[in-house]
């Protein structure tokens, strides 16, 4: 295998995320008639075996590699399997007031309005539950109206730091939730931001709640803030690799666990 024909392939499949852009996100599978992520791997496989001289840790590491740099689109599941909704945030805008933003909570932004928006959306097909982080449900308390909405607040210390709740930490207290319905955990609908909602549901599935899926057939919102009080969440070229660093830790976490049980 040559480097230049691995060089096409990958620029190729790369190239995906950046052509679809412009065009509105929707958490399916996509229609890979243009580009072909099992040839990537069997094209990856070879080069790496030769450039770490190590086959047995190249056939371990492509198939995370091209997961983690080359596919975007999480698992679905159609709308009428879902039995609850576990909205995940993106980005914030700082406190209007200004302050101290460690006691000032930051304000939801207009990405936050739109991932509440696709939540009202899936929730005008299936009355079911929502879970939300309190930057979504303050929208869909205020714009909608909407009942059966639990808020994912940050955790407020006595002397009122507030320490903002990572994508696991909101699975966390979303999984307390969810053991307590009679009918027990059930299917998760996970909505988040366009690049960050494959990564929710890996979370989701993570932290326990192993069924869980993107709503098929919904639209997730795209367009970054720049305006955000979070700079990795203002440009698509910085929060990729934010990203890819938070999905490559969990397969770290992954990869020890499987070697080391006993730690």
């Amino acid at each position: 295998m040559q480097r230049r024909s691995f060089a096409a392939a990958a620029l190729g499949a790369a190239a995906v995320p950046v052509l679809m852009a412009a065009a509105p996100a929707s958490a399916q599978a996509p229609d890979q008639g243009g580009y072909d992520l099992d040839r990537l791997r069997r094209e990856m496989t070879p080069v790496l075996s030769q450039e770490l001289d190590d086959p047995a840790t190249a056939r371990t590491l492509v198939p995370w590699i091209a997961d983690i740099g080359f596919d975007w689109h999480p698992p679905t599941a159609p709308v009428a399997e879902l039995d609850f909704i576990v909205a995940y945030s993106f980005g914030n805008r700082p406190p209007a007031g200004g302050g101290d933003p460690t006691k000032v909570l930051y304000e939801p932004g207009p990405v936050n309005e739109a991932l509440a928006d696709t939540v009202a959306g899936v929730r005008a097909r299936r009355h079911v539950p929502v879970y939300a982080q309190w930057e979504i449900a303050s929208f869909l308390t205020s714009k909608y109206r909407m009942t059966d909405v639990t808020a994912i607040e940050p955790q407020i210390a006595a002397d009122g730091t507030i320490t903002y709740l990572s994508t696991a930490g909101v699975a966390a207290q979303v999984l307390a939730e969810r053991k307590q319905a009679p009918g027990g955990i059930g299917t998760a609908g996970v909505v988040g931001f366009r690049d960050h909602v494959k990564r929710c549901v890996e979370t989701t599935r993570l932290l326990g709640m192993t069924s869980a899926y993107a709503p098929r057939g919904i639209t997730m919102p795209g367009t970054y803030d720049p305006q955000s009080g979070q700079a990795w969440t203002r440009r698509r070229e910085l929060y990729l690799p934010y990203d890819m660093l938070a999905q490559w830790e969990m397969h770290y976490e992954e990869l020890l666990t499987q070697y080391y049980p006993n730690g």
